[in-house]
């Protein structure tokens, strides 16, 4: 009889395609297993994998829909452009059917190279929007180029470059500006922001995780320093020597960078 368990999540939102194309999906991460019910015990999954891929696609392609339908019915969707003919409910009844027949993909598989190589990938998506400045190649009074990757080419055709518009560039570009206040990291479950140290710290306990020990270092008192060691940077300005006067300690955790407004 299987055993049921609480699990965790956490979900990457990527909303580009290499090309900044529209192409809106997650990437995330799950742990091997979950509390059990009564939370007294961890419950590992099967040594061969999570869940069988087939049966997340199908069931993630029924709940999704099922929730579209429901936001349909709410009045909670708004259609522009070539979807406007959605708005009518048989073009819409129609077009869910269509997509109810469609195999959907869930991709899913172990991290081959570890925690911290599954860690590395996301990060990749985290703080930075649609292509980064490695990527461009030239700009010019009219057109932009940048080096992309076309996923259906052979591996030895797969790189190549694109040339866009300066407005074309910029319209790719805006359709991954997320709305203010939009989250694209987001907890579920275990892991969930609001009982997350509580859990992890239950969880760690039940797997014998040994927690390292954090020192915060102390402050010197500016007295008990002599002042010949003080001074040990000089002005790359005026070269007269610079004194330190107070050593401020972070205790506070990393956090992303506040968002940048254009005007």
């Amino acid at each position: 009889m299987p055993i049921c368990a609480k699990l965790g999540v956490t979900f990457v939102l990527h909303t580009w395609g290499s090309a900044m194309t529209h192409h809106p999906h997650v990437h995330g991460i799950v742990p091997g297993g979950g509390l059990s019910l009564d939370g007294v015990k961890w419950v590992s999954s099967k040594s061969g994998f999570f869940l069988p891929v087939r049966v997340l696609s199908r069931l993630f392609r029924r709940l999704y829909l099922e929730k579209l339908a429901e936001a349909y019915q709410q009045n909670q969707l708004i259609f522009f452009g070539e979807s406007k003919s959605l708005e009518d409910e048989v073009s819409f009844t129609k077009w869910l059917t269509q997509l109810r027949k469609k195999e959907w993909v869930v991709y899913a598989k172990r991290p081959f190279a570890g925690p911290k190589a599954v860690f590395a990938y996301l990060s990749r998506y985290t703080h930075h929007v649609a292509i980064s400045n490695s990527r461009l190649v030239k700009s010019d009074e009219k057109d932009v180029t940048f080096r992309c990757k076309n996923y259906r080419a052979k591996a030895s055709k797969r790189y190549r470059t694109m040339t866009l518009s300066h407005g074309e560039f910029i319209r790719r570009f805006l359709l991954h500006a997320l709305p203010s206040g939009f989250q694209r990291i987001r907890h579920y479950g275990l892991i969930a922001n609001t009982r997350c140290k509580k859990n992890l710290t239950k969880i760690k306990g039940l797997l014998n995780v040994k927690v390292p020990e954090v020192t915060t270092p102390e402050l010197v008192e500016e007295k008990s320093v002599p002042p010949a060691k003080i001074i040990v940077f000089t002005c790359p300005e005026c070269s007269e020597p610079m004194i330190i006067k107070d050593i401020l300690i972070c205790r506070l955790k990393p956090r992303a960078p506040p968002i940048k407004l254009v005007n």
